[in-house]
Formats: structure tokens, sequence, C-alpha cells
């Protein structure tokens, strides 16, 4: 194997551009090698940004660059099943970012293309390379607040979705572009896996995407029974103006547990009028920075070391099933089931 793996990111946008930056200089063992993307302005842009030499505009160059041996997929959603496929073919390991696919039959696909081509496969879920939720993850395996009786998360963002995001035929909605992460939280901090889901959504903040995308949501609340007899719920917004909020309580039958403090490392200041000020969190790409790094560098390990990686297509595959129960719910108005609970 070379001394570096190079990469290849697809997709110019905030997200690739910060995956970008990360290989470009901060990741051992990684050489960015190019970006892609379909916007030969962003592609020129991004390439400047980074100080590389090699930008596409087709992703089909970049499978044909032998100097790339990863790549980062960071497009909308409805294109990653041909993305990968197309990686997977020209032995290339990828790293996915969330959601995994808008479908099962895509994720399998997509699996079962790596699979048969011996390369990695690595689904963005970044909050599990956060410190916090590590943390929180070791102290719920060893036992400190008993039993998961009950994990409340949420995220809320304050852009306004992009126009492809209205489409839920190209989106799968917030309850994908948003909320996969609290979805992969639930299964992940409880060790369970998620038999049924109810939810319900409206548009309160998004009035211009109404006559077109008559049913797009801006906001979402899931609930969830659990295989382990736990409860989970979920809160899903967009375009909530105030900043980005991310946070999670864990309720068990000897505590609590909560993560996530949208003012954390913030000053807090008191007026001589007595008003109290904390400046909130504006971004999850400030929010995540480390995590960002932290998973970006397990992918180039996993590669170089040959093993799985933490975050697998599996784990993809199955939030993008729950997203799509969840949507189910919202239109049919009924629980879904997914799996049947363990007896006990």
């Amino acid at each position: 194997m070379a001394s570096f793996i190079g990469v290849c990111v697809i997709g110019a946008g905030r997200a690739g551009m910060i995956h970008a930056a990360n290989f470009r200089r901060s990741v051992p063992y990684a050489r960015l090698i190019a970006v892609v993307d379909p916007s030969e302005d962003a592609a020129k842009r991004a390439a400047e940004e980074l100080e590389i030499d090699t930008y596409y505009t087709d992703y089909r160059q970049a499978m044909e660059d032998q100097r790339i041996q990863a790549v980062i997929v960071v497009t909308p959603t409805i294109y990653h099943r041909d993305l990968v496929v197309a990686a997977a073919a020209a032995g290339k390991h990828v790293l996915c970012e969330k959601p995994m696919a808008m479908n099962d039959q895509e994720c399998d696909d997509m699996i079962e293309a790596c699979k048969q081509a011996g390369v990695k496969l690595q689904i963005g879920f970044m909050r599990r390379f956060d410190p916090s939720f590590i943390e929180a993850k070791r102290q719920i395996d060893a036992g400190r607040i008993g039993d998961v009786v009950l994990i409340k998360s949420l995220t809320r963002g304050p852009s306004v979705p992009q126009e492809w995001m209205y489409d839920l035929a190209k989106s799968n909605g917030p309850l994908a572009e948003v909320n996969s992460h609290d979805i992969d939280t639930l299964r992940w901090l409880s060790g369970s896996e998620i038999a049924s889901v109810y939810a319900m959504a409206a548009n309160y903040r998004c009035p211009q995407a109404a006559d077109r995308y008559p049913d797009f949501y801006d906001n979402v609340v899931l609930s969830a029974a659990l295989t382990s007899g736990a409860q989970g719920m979920i809160d899903g917004a967009v375009s909530v103006k105030y900043g980005y909020d991310a946070r999670v309580e864990i309720l068990g039958t000897e505590g609590v547990m909560f993560i996530g403090d949208p003012g954390r490392n913030s000053p807090v200041t008191v007026r001589a009028d007595h008003q109290l000020i904390r400046p909130f969190t504006t971004s999850w790409r400030t929010l995540y920075k480390e995590a960002y790094l932290a998973e970006d560098m397990h992918f180039i390990e996993s590669i170089i070391e040959d093993r799985t990686p933490n975050v697998t297509g599996y784990d993809g595959k199955k939030a993008v099933a729950i997203v799509n129960a969840g949507n189910r719910s919202i239109r049919e108005g009924t629980v879904v089931k997914l799996l049947e609970p363990q007896a006990g």
C-alpha cells in the first residue's frame, strides 16, 4: 500500500468542504487529490480554496483517477446509491454521508457492491465520534444509570432547506436530512433496535414550500418502541431561526444523563440592567468540528489497518428503514411496526 491514501470528495457544499479541509490538512496518512461537483464554478472554487490542482465535474472521471483510493460521498441523498456502487466497482473505499440512501434496496445494493469489491464502507454518523457521546455510551454500558428506560434526542437547525430538500421523493424530508443522527443515537446508545414508530409532522415555518410540496414538513415528533422494551422520542425541526440545537436525554432506572449544551464554550454575560446574555450555537459545523475530524481519521485508519469501520452500512440501512417508517406513519396516521419487541 502507498504511504498515504489518496482521497476525493464528491460534493463541494458545506459538509463536503468540512471533509475536504480535514483530508487536505489534518488527517494523517491521507492526501486530498481532487474534489468533484457538477457545478464547474463550485468545483473550481473549492479546489482553489483547498489549494489542490485537480477538480472534476463528472464523478466518473474521479473513478478513473488511479491516484484516488477512497471517496467521500457528500451529495443529495438521491445520488448516493449510484455513486457508492460506482466507487466500489472502481475499487475505491467509501465514506458516505448520512442519510445513506433513499430506501432499503439502495442500501443493500451499496453494501453488496462494497462487499464484493472488498472495499470499506463507512456511514457518516459523526456524533459517534464526539467525546461527549462516546463518554455517555461508556457510562451507559457500565450501568451508571441502570437500565435505559427512555432516550429523547432532538436536532433543530436554523437553515432554510435547499429546494431539493422540499421534495420528499428526493430527500425523504427532515426525518432523513436532520434526524438520521437522532435515529442512530437511539440505536447506538440503547444497544437496541427500534421496533415500531409513530410520527406527527407539519409545516410551520416554510410557507414558501406549501404549494409545490404539500407533503413537506419542517417540524416532526417521532415516538419509538425499542426491542429492549425501552422508549424513544425524536424531535426535529428546520428553519428555527434561533440557532443550532442538538441535545439528548437518557433516563435510566438508577439515574439520568444529559448530552449537549447549546451554549457550551461560550461566555455568560450579566449586564447592569440585569439581563443575562449567553451566546447560542449557530451551526453544526462548529459544534461537531472535532467529531468530523475524528470520523475522517477513523475512516483512513480502517483502510490502513484493514478493519471494519465502527459505523457500517448496516447502521446506515437501519436508519433509512426507520426514516421511511416514520414518513409512512406521518402519511397514514398510524403506528408502523419494524420488528417484534423482545420477550421479557
